[in-house]
């Protein structure tokens, strides 16, 4: 399984599957992270915490941890 936080500085994504249950997919999915969107990582701090990413036109910070939840192709 390919996730978000596999994903490379520079390189685009796009989102196939949620994983997680609860307040911590609703908040990924508030995020604009759904099915079939595309994501962009910007950056990805020295310790590999937090992902910059652009979805949907605007500019992200992700924890690693739910970097790992977002299946990507």
């Amino acid at each position: 399984m390919n996730t978000l936080r596999n994903v490379k500085p520079g390189e685009s994504a796009v989102i196939r599957k949620l994983h997680g249950e609860g307040a911590v997919k609703k908040r990924i999915m508030d995020m604009g992270m759904t099915k079939g969107t595309s994501v962009f990582v910007r950056k990805v701090a020295p310790l590999g915490d937090p992902v910059e990413i652009t979805v949907r036109g605007y500019e992200l910070s992700i924890r690693k941890e739910d970097a790992e939840l977002i299946e990507v192709e």
